[in-house]
Formats: structure tokens, sequence, C-alpha cells
């Protein structure tokens, strides 16, 4: 069941927010029950065969959770911590990346072992992370509480459990002990309505819209199609839209639902391609992820304390690691590699800033257009790598943004070339009149207009205008006078229905988010 289906909207969020409600009348504990129910249903609505490993991945979590924080000594909950870690990486290694190890050992030793095909269970990666936080939270005796239906809750909250944010066990235990939650309160819920209505319209109208651009490039380059610069740049630039609102609109949608039953929800997105260098961008962007792999891994592994090179070896550690969380596919490892590449880069930039007396700060004017500018073109690059198919076809991609596999051409300037040629100029390969998208079928039908639309609407919404959260939740808002004025949320409310109307008419085809894979 997906956010922006008619089954979740229009049946399933309507029947779990009323039940929820009708039933805290008369006992939150019940009403809690409800909600843990109801999330395992939606769970169990993508494939009920995993249902089980879910449940025993909650049990034993729980279970180890509670030995450690009633351990005896220090030691004993060490070890306890170690081995609940151990099993959760070991059930995400078989099921994530078993597959994958088997088959790049049989590519670089010429074997042939056979292992059955492992599907990937929904969400393991975020409810393995969000228990793995929790058993350290329990170490360091940050979380206390062991109520046993808050805590099947606490994983399998629907708002959150499929694609994030990663949550904490001391964000939501309060929140689900709180009474306050149990009572419909309207104005959580018309923020609510808002947010979800603004993620639902990034996800219907804009990212599937860009996905129609991106998709026929990347599948022209997983059969081994050299794109030029004009298509390569229109995979690539499509790409990093797609996900940008794709992943935007999920995090929206899932703030949004969450705070109709009155829980807050960590914000999880903050307007990543306005960062002026590649270390803001990780503050912006998957932030509750970005934080999981700072405070349960780059800080444990030394962090800055043992000096710059040390730090640089734990950054590319770091990022390795997280594009692997990713995805078993050595591009999603080549992607984390080029993000540590550019944080160790940004960080040394700084050091050597320090060192003549510039101390690194926010800048202004043509220096901060100037560094999202780069960080952009980075961001894009490091796309690609994560958005093919292969090692291969994302280096024919990233060949032609950068201008090493040629320019085409509309066949209406074909004038120009013979001008060249009359001058001596030798074009060869490296200029060609076949079309813009060269020939590309499911490009040309699509047409340069409406993508050149898109674009420009991407463009705008991406730096023009305060992100979602921004113009909705009143805790970011509070800094804006002029968004809490009347007149413009009477302007935000109308403009919302508007939208609404136009995305749920739009539904014409359900597609998952991209993030639901990892």
């Amino acid at each position: 069941m997906l956010f922006n289906s008619y089954g979740f909207i229009l049946g399933y969020l309507p029947l779990v927010w009323g039940g929820f409600f009708l039933i805290a009348r008369h006992s939150r504990k019940l009403a809690a029950l409800w909600l843990a129910a109801a999330s395992v249903f939606f769970y169990g609505w993508w494939n009920v065969k995993f249902v089980p490993l879910l449940l025993a991945s909650i049990v034993l979590n729980y279970a180890v959770g509670y030995a450690i924080g009633h351990a005896r000594d220090a030691r004993s909950a060490r070890h306890l911590l170690a081995g609940g870690i151990v099993a959760d990486l070991a059930l995400l290694g078989l099921f994530k990346y078993a597959n994958f190890f088997v088959d790049s050992i049989n590519d670089v030793l010429g074997l042939n072992i056979e292992l059955a095909k492992i599907v990937l269970p929904l969400g393991i990666s975020f409810f393995t992370f969000t228990q793995i936080a929790y058993l350290v939270d329990v170490f360091r005796g940050i979380a206390k509480e062991y109520d046993f239906i808050h805590y099947v809750l606490f994983v399998t909250y629907f708002p959150h459990l499929i694609a994030g944010p990663v949550l904490h066990h001391k964000q939501m235990m309060p929140q689900f002990a709180s009474a306050s939650i149990y009572r419909p309160q309207y104005s959580s819920m018309g923020i609510g309505l808002t947010l979800f209505t603004i993620g639902l319209a990034k996800k219907v109208l804009l990212a599937d819209s860009f996905g129609e651009y991106a998709d026929p490039v990347f599948a022209a380059a997983k059969d081994g199609f050299e794109p030029k610069f004009i298509m390569a740049w229109t995979g690539a630039l499509a790409y990093t839209f797609q996900l940008y609102f794709d992943f935007s609109g999920y995090s929206d949608m899932a703030v949004g639902l969450s705070r109709m039953f009155g829980v807050q929800l960590p914000v999880n997105f903050n307007s990543p391609y306005k960062a002026w260098n590649v270390i803001e961008f990780w503050r912006r962007w998957h932030m509750t992820l970005s934080a999981f792999l700072r405070d349960y891994l780059y800080i444990p592994l030394g962090g800055n304390r043992l000096g710059p090179a040390r730090r640089h070896v734990n950054l590319m550690i770091t990022m390795l690691l997280g594009g692997l969380w990713h995805g078993a596919n050595w591009t999603f490892v080549a992607w984390g590699g080029l993000h540590g590449l550019f944080l160790v880069v940004n960080h040394a930039w700084h050091a050597l800033r320090r060192r003549f007396g510039f101390p690194p700060g926010e800048p202004a004017g043509a220096a901060r257009t100037a560094g999202v500018l780069v960080t952009f073109f980075c961001v894009v690059i490091a796309w690609v790598m994560f958005r093919a198919d292969s090692l291969a076809s994302g280096l024919l991609i990233a060949k032609g943004c950068v201008g090493l596999s040629g320019l085409a051409l509309s066949q209406k300037l074909e004038g120009v070339g013979e001008i060249l040629r009359s001058h001596g100029v030798n074009t060869a390969n490296a200029l060609v009149f076949t079309g813009w998208f060269e020939g590309n079928a499911a490009l040309n039908l699509l047409g340069g207009v409406k993508i050149t639309f898109l674009a420009l609407t991407g463009f705008l919404l991406i730096w023009g205008f305060p992100n979602s959260q921004t113009l909705v939740l009143p805790e970011c808002r509070k800094d804006h006078r002029v968004l809490s004025h009347p007149r413009f949320m009477f302007w935000l409310a109308l403009t919302s229905g508007c939208m609404a109307a136009v995305a749920l008419s739009s539904i014409s085809k359900i597609s998952a988010f991209l993030y639901y894979q990892f």
C-alpha cells in the first residue's frame, strides 16, 4: 500500500485515524495497540510472509534491550549489546547483501557459486537501524521505558516504517505515553493534511514526471549506448530532480500523516540543493540517517578526535558504508566513495583557510552562489552513479556530462556543421545532428518543451521558495512573520485544496517511492 494510492488515502487512512480516536475514548492502551496492529497490517499489505520476520526482529531487540537495561554490570550489558547488534547486522547482511557478495566473489575469482535468490524484505534497513539505535541508547542509559506495545508501535509506526525517518526511542516514547495524542487535535489535523497534500503533489505531479525523462537515458546507457552532452545532462538532471521531489514528497507525507495523529516526527529534509558545500548538504539531506551515521559509526570510529588523517579515513569509511546501506551494488559504493571524497576535500579546504587566517563560515553573495553551483554539480555527478544499473553505464553518462562523448544537435541545425566544415573544422563524431535526444523514441515523444517547463519549475521551486515545512509547520515558520499572517494562511489553505484536487485526479498509475527500495 502506497501513500499515493486511492486505497491508502480513501480507505486505510480514514479507517485507522477514526478507529484510533474512537478507541482512545475508552482506552489509550487499546488505541496504541490498534495503531500498532494497523501498522503491521500496512507492512503486511506488501508481502505478508515478511511479517513474522519483522515481529521476530522486534521481539528479539526488545528482549535484548530489556536485558541490557537490567544487566548486573557494565560488562554483561556490553556483551548483550554486542550480541544484539551482531544479530541485527547478520539479519540485514543475509537478506540484503548475501547475493551481492556471492556474485562479487564469482566475478572476481571466476567461480560459479550458486545461492538461491533472496528477496529483500521491505524496510529492513530502516527497522534494523532504528532498533540498533535503540540498543545503543539503552546501553547509554538514554532509553529507559519498556512498555512493549509502545515499543512495537515505535518500530512499526506506519508513517516511518518503510522509508524513514530513522527514529530514536527517546523521541517517540514520551509522545506515545502522552494523553494529548489520544484526543483529536484539529489544528494538528489541518497542519498534517496540508503537508501531506504538498508531499502528494510533489510525488505525483513532479517526481513521476521527471522520472519519464530520467528512465530512458539510464535504460539506454544500460544497453551500452553512449549519450552525448545534452542527452546525458537531460538524464542526470531529470533524476536529480526526480529524487529530490520524490524523497521530499515522501518526507512531507510521513511528517504530515503523523501530525494527523498528533505525533511529531523529526524533519528529514531541509532544502539540500541550497547547500553551499557538501558538509552542509549532508546536514540537509536525509537528516536522520546522516545523524545516525555520525552518532553510531563516525564518532565511535574516532570522529575528528584522532587528527586530520584519521578523520579523513573515518569519513571515507562512514560514507562507503552509508553508500552500501542504500543497496547491494557497487554503484552505491561508488556514490558513497564520491561523497566521502567530496567531504575530505571540503574539510581540507576549511583547514587550509584556517591556516591562512580565514575561518570558514556561511558565505554570502557571489561566494555563496558559486558554492551552491559547485556543490550542485558534484551532487548531480554522484547521483548518476547512484541511479545507474552498473558502474559501466554510470561512467557512460558521466562521460557524456563532461563533454567527452561529443554533442548532438537538432537536425534543423545541420547547416551549422556545413559552415564549420567549410572553414576546415573537423567535427567528426564530436558534433552530430541526430536530434537533441539522439533518436531516443521515448524522449522524442515527450518532447523538449515539457522537459524545459519541468526543469524551470524545478529550479524555481527548489531555489526560489521556502521549503514545505517552513511554509506549514508552526515551529518552522515562527521566525518568518509573513508566513504566519492570516492572509498567507488563507492562500496556503486555498492552494493546498487546489493541489489536492489536481494531485488526486492525477493518480493515473501508482508508482513506488524511490527510497522504498533501500
